[in-house]
Order: C-alpha cells, then sequence, then structure tokens
C-alpha cells in the first residue's frame, strides 16, 4: 500500500485539517497493558532522527509505523513503544516529534510533525514553553503523554505569529491561551 504524502499545510484551511486528523487511525495503545518489558534498543535524537542499534532508520513509513506505538509513562517520563503482548523502552533525547510548520486560521493553529501528522492546538493538545526566556523551547502535546518540540523556524512562525496579534508572546488557539514565555 502506497503512503500519500498529505498536501501542504500552507495549502490547507482549518476544516481539512481537521479532517486530516479525524481521519488518522491510531492504535489504542492506552488500553494495551503488556505484562512484558524489554529494551528495544532505539532512540530518538533531539533533531528528530530515530535510530536502531546506533544506526538511523531511514525508511519514513517505519519511523510512522514506530511512532504510532509511541506511549510515554506520566510517572516516570519514560517513552515506550507498546504492542498488546510487549512493551519496548525507547530512549528520547528532547522529545518524540518535531512540529516543523504551523499555520494560523482564525483562532486556531495548526502544527504538522516530522512525522506527517497534523495536530491543533488546544485544550488537548497545549503548547508549553520551557528552558529560560532567552533561550526558549516551544512544546506541543501530541498524544499519550509524548510532545512535539516545535523547531527553529516553527518557534519562529509561531512568535511571528503572537507579536502580530497584539505584541505579547502569548497566543491563542481554540479558546485556550499559551504563554510562549518561560517562567523565569
Amino acid at each position: 500500500m502506497a503512503y500519500d504524502i498529505p498536501p501542504d499545510l500552507a495549502s490547507l484551511n482549518l476544516l481539512e485539517v481537521a479532517d486530516l486528523v479525524a481521519a488518522r487511525k491510531l492504535p489504542p495503545v492506552e488500553r494495551w497493558k503488556p505484562e512484558h518489558t524489554s529494551d528495544s534498543e532505539m532512540r530518538i535524537a533531539a533533531d528528530g532522527t530515530w535510530f536502531h542499534q546506533g544506526s538511523p532508520i531511514t525508511r519514513p513509513a517505519m519511523v510512522r509505523a514506530f511512532a504510532s506505538l509511541l506511549w510515554r509513562d506520566p510517572a516516570d517520563g519514560q517513552h515506550y513503544l507498546v504492542t498488546p503482548q510487549y512493551r519496548q523502552t525507547i530512549a528520547v533525547e528532547d522529545a518524540a516529534f518535531l512540529a516543523v510548520d504551523m499555520r494560523a486560521d482564525g483562532d486556531s493553529l495548526a502544527f504538522r510533525l516530522n512525522t506527517d501528522e497534523f495536530v491543533i492546538a488546544g485544550p488537548e493538545h497545549p503548547l508549553r514553553a520551557a528552558g529560560d526566556p532567552e533561550s526558549p523551547a516551544i512544546y506541543l502535546a501530541v498524544r499519550h503523554g509524548c510532545e512535539a518540540r516545535l523547531d527553529r523556524s516553527t518557534w519562529l512562525q509561531l512568535a511571528e505569529h503572537a507579536l502580530g496579534e497584539d505584541g505579547s508572546l502569548s497566543v491563542t488557539s481554540n479558546d485556550a491561551s499559551f504563554d510562549l514565555v518561560p517562567a523565569a
């Protein structure tokens, strides 16, 4: 089965993005409670590159498949690849995903991830500012406790949008407000 790359985010309106989000069928990893845990020997680098046994995974379809199985334990922050029978640890250097593009449409902010998925920021997918005010890092909640870090160009798009709204470094998306300056 061939993979159809979603259209460019800039060419989509919010309704089209919402339809693509709704059409994405993901495994119910939140319901799976496997007894067995092992090490996947995988790692996600801070730049979004996936590795297995030290070698990069170069097939985007494999990365998308593994990403659909990601879950982060809220108790200890450990990331896992989860199937009904096994739960495997995966090392994540910063965030499990990267947000690589952003589009503002009315009161909503839509983001494209490095896995070609779309996420619309809001109460279920909040933005979080970390780091310090001089060098902030912005994260977007994706699913199952996993986050996407906004890459530099996407952070600049978001900051430009915030400054264009009212001159402050805060944004609103789907009736939720987010401060883009980390607490000192």
